[in-house]
């Protein structure tokens, strides 16, 4: 690891300090893991992000349509390529 000091607003250092003793961790780890998701969300997703994500919407919706079960990546990749445009 590197060390680094950073300057924080009050109201941040003291929102990790409090996150930290609920957790019973160092006000470190926690600024770790938020630095870490923040730097996830800033990550274009890879394929197989991607693909993990795409499968996570099989199941969650109704339609009409009575062959999704058989064509669900089509009907995938359509909504995949509206999003994407």
């Amino acid at each position: 690891m590197v060390r680094t000091q950073i300057q924080l607003p009050e109201e941040q250092h003291r929102r990790l300090r409090a996150e930290a003793h609920r957790r019973g961790v160092s006000l470190s780890a926690v600024a770790r893991e938020f630095i870490a998701l923040g730097l996830e969300r800033q990550e274009p997703a890879t394929e197989p992000r991607r693909h993990e994500a795409l499968l996570a919407l099989i199941g969650c919706g109704r339609d009409t349509a009575t062959d999704v079960s058989v064509n669900h990546d089509k009907y995938l990749a359509e909504i995949y390529d509206e999003g994407h445009r």
